[in-house]
């Protein structure tokens, strides 16, 4: 009985780990170049159980497996591509296909450390640097790209940057081949392992344009409700074990 009632428990504080992340996923349904998140369940180690007092059905004795629950085994993110969104703005960027990306962190000793990016959300520091939305570097082949003020920004699919027809700089777009070895920050930000093999990026660059978040608002709140159900059923079957096992104690111990 008291197995049973911390199998339901595990139940409900799996399903509200699942919330959590399901509701995140909505909540960032119109963040550029956001990534959804999609947990893994497993079991616990299912017990074997075994008959005490009956006669033997089996030289063992075995009557079967007991489940012992679930939990989130880990989170991972969804790298499929989001939509594409026009702007015509010269510093909007978007990657079309499989690529990330490279960005550094500004200021200390942080600043030597990269981390990955699909949102092409751009802009220009007071330096006249090509930065992200929350300040950090957009790196090139050769750093930093460093853009003059007022000229005219072209890049093209290769990812070259240039301004008034001057070559500055290509963007660096990197690609991995297991992403799983990524590691989601926040910010939009990732950072890979250092097991991360990169592989040369084959994809396209496109400026003007946007790369919307892939959640599908209508799937994610057909789970947030999916989830709430089985929230409810384990929560339901807990108070009846207690109430068993409460009446249990109350009234048959006392016989």
């Amino acid at each position: 009985m008291l197995r049973g009632i911390y199998t339901s428990a595990s139940g409900m504080i799996l399903n509200q780990k699942l919330m959590d992340i399901t509701a995140n996923n909505v909540a960032n349904s119109s963040t550029t170049g956001f990534k959804r998140d999609v947990a893994q369940v497993e079991s616990f180690r299912n017990m074997l159980v075994y008959k005490i007092y009956d006669r033997p059905s089996s030289p063992d004795n075995r009557i079967g497996y007991m489940s012992l629950g679930a939990d989130v085994s880990r989170i991972v993110s969804d790298f499929s591509q989001g939509l594409y969104i026009k702007t015509d703005e010269p510093l909007n960027i978007a990657i079309k296909g499989s690529g990330f990306f490279a960005v550094q962190a500004p200021g200390g000793q942080a600043a030597q450390q990269v981390f990955y990016t699909r949102a092409g959300v751009f802009t220009l520091n007071s330096q006249g640097e090509l930065v992200t939305e929350d300040g950090f570097y957009v790196l090139g082949q050769n750093g930093r790209i460093v853009l003059g003020a007022g000229g005219k920004v072209k890049v093209d699919e290769q990812g070259n940057v240039f301004q008034d027809g001057r070559l500055v700089d290509r963007l660096r777009v990197v690609d991995f081949q297991d992403k799983s070895l990524l590691r989601k920050l926040g910010n939009n930000l990732f950072e890979a392992d250092a097991q991360a093999q990169q592989i040369p990026f084959t994809g396209k660059i496109l400026q003007g344009y946007l790369e919307g978040s892939n959640v599908n608002s209508v799937q994610e709140m057909v789970s947030m409700i999916t989830v709430l159900r089985a929230y409810e059923a384990n929560q339901k079957a807990f108070v009846i074990q207690d109430e068993t096992l409460q009446k249990a104690v109350n009234e048959i111990a006392k016989k």
